[in-house]
C-alpha cells in the first residue's frame, strides 16, 4: 500500500489530494483511507512533477465533502 496524500478540497464531485512527494499512483488504482475503507478511483494525476496532484473519483456511499482534511492511501 502506498501513501497517497491528504484531500485538500474537492471539486465536481472529485477529490482533489495533494500528494506527500513525486511518488503518484497509477491511474485506476483504488483509493483507502485510514481503515482501509474504499474512498473511490484515481482518475487523474495532475500539477507540478515534485508534488503533484491526484483526482479521486468518489465511491457510491461516499459522501466527498466529509473526506477533506483526511489522508488517503493507494492500493
Amino acid at each position: 500500500m502506498q501513501r497517497l496524500g491528504t484531500v485538500s478540497r474537492t471539486a465536481q464531485n472529485l477529490l482533489i489530494v495533494r500528494c506527500d512527494d513525486a511518488d503518484r499512483p497509477d491511474i485506476g488504482a483504488q483509493a483507502v483511507d485510514e481503515s482501509l475503507s474504499t474512498v473511490g478511483r484515481v482518475v487523474d494525476v495532475f500539477g507540478p512533477v515534485s508534488r503533484p496532484y491526484v483526482a479521486v473519483t468518489p465511491a457510491g456511499d461516499v459522501r466527498p465533502a466529509s473526506l477533506v482534511g483526511q489522508r488517503l492511501y493507494a492500493r
